[in-house]
Order: C-alpha cells, then structure tokens, then sequence
C-alpha cells in the first residue's frame, strides 16, 4: 500500500488502467480495438478521480508515475504479462488491483500478484472498491453476483482516453451482455449470466447519436441473440449514417425480414462463430438453424454484408478428416472470410475441467492460451497433426485461386471481400512459411 492516501495528502487521486501486450504487432496494432473493460472501469469510476491509460500496444508502462491505484485488466494470454506489470507496480508499494476473465476464474492465482481482485463484471463493485481504498480497508476480493434479469444497465464508455492512438476505431460499445448456450469451450455463461441481458433502446442509441460516420463496433458475444430485443436498435439505426460490425450467431438470418433490417442499420460485417462443421459439435446451439448454412451465408451476403466465418479445429469427435472437410465447406458456402482457430480449453469452462480430469491438458503456461497454440492432447490424433492441420487449412484457404474463387463467388461488395481477403492472406502465408522452417 502507499503511504499517504489522496483524502488525506489533498491531491486528486490518480488511477492508471494498463492493458498488458504479449507481443510487439507493428503496424498490425492500427487494426486492434481498444480495451472495451478498460473503456467500462473508467466510465464507471467517480469523477474526482484522474484516470489515465496505457495500452502496451501502443506506448510503455509509466512505472516510475505517482499513481494511487493500478488496475490491470487480464484475458489468460496476457495473465503472466499482468502479473509482471502488478508485481513492479507493488515493489514500490503502489496498490494493484487485476480484474477481466483470467483473474475471475483463478482469483487466488491472481491474488499472488494484487492487493485486490475483481471476480466478474467490475461494475457493480467497482465505486465500493475505490471507497475501501480510500478509506485505507482494502479487500482481497470484490465478487459481483451473478447478473440475473434481462435488463443490462452500464455507463457510456470512455472513448476519450485513447485518444492520440491509433485503432481500427475507437467507436465501440455493448448493446448487451450474457448467454443462454453455454458451449463448453465459453465462460460467458457461468459469470455474465444465462439469459441475453440488453441495454435500453433509447440508451444506447443516444450514446450512438455521438458517434461521427466513421466505423462503429459492437462488442456483444452475440448482438442478434434475441431477435425481439435487438430489432428496436436495429430499427432507430436505420437512417443514422452508421457503418457497423459485430459478432452474432448465424441463426438469426432464418428471418429475411431481419437481414433486410440488419442490413438498413448500416451493417457492413459480421462475425459468426460455425465452430465445426462435422460430428456431435456441428452446428453449436448458438448456430444451429433449421436452414443450411450455405442458404443462410448467402442471404446475408446478398444484402451487402461481409460475414467471416469462424471454425475450431480439435473437438473430441474431430480426426484428421476434419480439415479437409472443413475445406470443402468453406469452398461450397464461400464465406466472405474464413478463418480457424485450434480449440482452447481455457481456465473457468467446462472443457478445461474436463481435459484436467483426464489429464490431456500438455501444461499451464496461459501464454500459450491464445487459439494458435495446441495445448491439450486432442482425442483422434496427436498434438502435431492438429497443428500441422490447422496450418494447412490456413494456407490452402488463402491460396490465390482459394481466394480469388471465394471472391468471385461472393455477391457485393467484391472490392471490399478482396481486401479483406488480402488483408488475411499475409499473415496465414507468413505462418505457413514459418512452419515449414522449423516443426512445431
């Protein structure tokens, strides 16, 4: 703890939020988004406070600064960087808290690094937190329940400290919160509850009528979740000049009506999580439909939509026929972008209990947590052959004539689908050539 806090000493307390980095990205960081838990905890903390920011992306760590709190926020890839940070903060005495989804669910590891962890949504316990501070009566834990309801109730973001930086935008928000799902691989259920939880209409389009023209996006796990509950916001975007992104399940495109709205709500992409295409997790139930997928990915295309299509390589039921017939998928239902991800049983999820109960989990070095990186022993074949498959798969479907037919098949806008495609085509050719220099 500090030695003097600022109710006593008279100066304005100071609180840093850091946003750890694993990794330099070069030029790729004007693509990132900033923080949107860093964006929340400064709404939500009072105003007689004087927030500052660092986002290791883009600038360094002011470790030398006079700060009365650090807050560090922490997905598991980035928990061994947090926890770095914390401990240099700490050796000169200055008060660390660490909160977001690793410090949730493995709030005694955190604890070893922190004078205090927050477990779940920072909102609800956030001011308490600050008080306790203040007051000199920290805590070692602040647990915010478990969000019932269908209403979510949070501040307008901070989108005035990141200002100076460079970001795909700084344009984001949430419309909602929570999921009914619960997939194995997701800790979204367990501490953000088990129904989709909104934000009035009216708010959140007020908080949208102070966006310029320039990209907006929504960081909701699944926007079009709830139909009923979306089409309100949808319905008081059409006509704003919006342009927009997002991340839903594919399902909701059963409805032409609501595709058609989508689209008027100035949507230009979505993401959509296919997972697999094969075996017992084909179809998840947050996409599963009534409709083919292929039928689906086309009617939203056709109304002018990118849609990047999601896939998970190393379920239980997947062998190594898996990536070839993922393939085939991505050729007949050509979606905008395809990427893969390597399944990641992260601490908090069900999967994670399951692989150390069976004892298939290869370590716990959470920088290596990242989708990229095999880290349990999957089922149907070794460690390397799933790596080696993803690779492939990664190269072939960014090969020029994988590519370019994906485009050709794709309806408007083709300019745009190319980009995008380009975009993604460096790094899955910087990956292959990199494996082919040294085994995995």
């Amino acid at each position: 703890m500090t030695d003097s806090f600022p109710h006593c000493s008279g100066h304005r307390p100071r609180l840093l939020l850091v946003y750890p980095a694993t990794e330099k990205l070069g030029w790729v960081r004007r693509f990132q988004l900033p923080s949107l838990a860093l964006q929340q905890v400064a709404a939500a903390t009072p105003p007689e406070w004087e927030v500052l920011l660092a986002d290791e992306l883009h600038e360094e760590v002011p470790f030398d600064g006079a700060f009365d709190l650090v807050g560090i926020t922490a997905m598991t890839h980035q928990a061994h960087r947090a926890y770095a940070v914390a401990d240099r903060f700490r050796a000169r005495g200055v008060p660390v808290v660490l909160g977001g989804m690793h410090p949730t669910v493995l709030p005694d590891e955190a604890l070893g690094h922190a004078d205090a962890v927050v477990v779940g949504e920072a909102e609800p316990v956030w001011s308490t937190l600050l008080a306790d501070l203040l007051a000199g009566c920290l805590v070692p834990l602040y647990r915010a329940p478990v969000p019932t309801g269908d209403t979510l109730v949070i501040p307008w973001t901070r989108r005035d400290l990141f200002a100076g930086n460079s970001y795909l935008t700084t344009q984001t928000l949430q419309a909602s919160r929570g999921c009914p799902y619960d997939c194995p691989f997701c800790v979204t259920t367990n501490y953000f509850g088990n129904q989709f939880r909104y934000r009035p209409p009216e708010e959140i389009l007020a908080e949208l009528r102070t966006f310029d023209r320039k990209l907006t996006v929504f960081l909701d796990d699944n926007l079009l979740g709830d139909p009923a509950r979306a089409v309100p916001i949808l319905e008081g975007m059409a006509g704003m000049g919006l342009r927009w992104g997002g991340q839903t399940g594919l399902r909701f495109a059963e409805d032409p009506n609501l595709v058609r709205l989508v689209a008027r709500s100035g949507c230009i992409g979505l993401f959509v999580g296919i997972e697999s295409v094969s075996g017992a997790n084909a179809g998840l139930a947050k996409s599963r439909s009534s409709s083919s997928h292929k039928e689906l990915i086309r009617r939203v295309q056709e109304a002018g939509i990118i849609v990047e299509a999601s896939f998970v390589f190393g379920f239980d039921d997947h062998d190594e026929s898996v990536f070839e017939e993922t393939l085939r998928y991505v050729e007949e239902c050509s979606p905008s972008i395809p990427t893969f991800h390597i399944l990641t049983p992260y601490p908090g999820t069900s999967l994670f209990e399951q692989y150390e109960r069976e004892g298939r989990l290869l370590h716990k070095d959470w920088d290596r947590y990242n989708h990229n990186e095999v880290v349990f022993r999957p089922k149907r074949m070794s460690p390397e052959r799933l790596y080696r498959g993803w690779v492939e798969a990664r190269q072939q479907a960014y090969s020029w004539s994988s590519l370019l037919g994906r485009v050709a098949r794709n309806p408007n806008p083709r300019f745009t689908n190319f980009a995008y495609n380009l975009l993604r085509k460096g790094p899955n050719d910087s990956l292959a050539k990199e494996f082919t220099k040294e085994d995995p």
